[in-house]
């Protein structure tokens, strides 16, 4: 219903209140009354509704873990951002997060502080990000970051800056503390041709990345 078809029945209903007793039936009356009562229930049944409604598509988009959005509501707001910039030539930017070794922090420290390193990943990012960004959680130990208004330089400075803070996150007691690390890589919006070939690619950036580590650590 309309703002005007609620305005328009709101004024029906004081029009209605309005009647002298002889102008209609008490039939009549009674009858008004009771519409305007139904009406009044149906309002409240409406915005209970809508307000069940909205609750269900947050939980539906939110990571069950980490407060971050999962992955179907971040490649939804990843289509958003690319259709955004292909109208505007705006410029933006996406971060792709792994968390390395994860499984030997699940094998070494068990599950729960594996938990943990996620969940301290996921506050770290959303702390250090603008409120127009988004992060998500793609899957497993993988984060994503979309940078609105955000070229490649300013992406790879912003994800350099993000890879040292979570090199900072500490869990555990002193003499057997969890030290985190991740491996990142980036890819501007403006450069592929949707949104999945935003996120392969980004993915892919990462993969080079450690890969180029690992054969670093492996020289040396």
């Amino acid at each position: 219903m309309s703002d005007d078809r609620r305005g328009g029945v709101h004024a029906a209903d004081s029009a209605a209140l309005a009647l002298d007793e002889g102008d209609i039936s008490p039939e009549a009356r009674t009858a008004i009354l009771r519409l305007m009562a139904e009406i009044d229930r149906l309002r409240a049944e409406i915005a209970a509704n809508n307000r069940r409604i909205a609750y269900l598509e947050e939980v539906a988009d939110r990571d069950p873990l980490t407060p971050t959005v999962n992955r179907r509501a971040f490649v939804r707001e990843l289509e958003r951002a690319k259709a955004y910039a292909d109208r505007y030539k705006s410029p933006a930017a996406i971060i792709y997060i792994d968390i390395d070794d994860m499984k030997s922090i699940n094998d070494r420290f068990g599950h729960a502080a594996g938990d943990e390193v996620l969940q301290a990943v996921a506050r770290t990012l959303i702390g250090n990000v603008r409120s127009s960004d988004v992060v998500g959680r793609l899957g497993g130990d993988e984060f994503g970051v979309i940078l609105a208004h955000a070229d490649r330089l300013a992406a790879e400075e912003k994800a350099s800056s993000l890879s040292k803070l979570i090199a900072d996150i500490q869990i555990g007691p002193t003499e057997s503390e969890l030290r985190v690390a991740a491996t990142y890589g980036v890819q501007t919006l403006g450069a592929a041709e949707d949104a999945a070939a935003v996120l392969e690619s980004a993915d892919r950036a990462m993969y080079a990345r450690k890969r180029k580590a690992d054969e670093g650590r492996s020289r040396n």
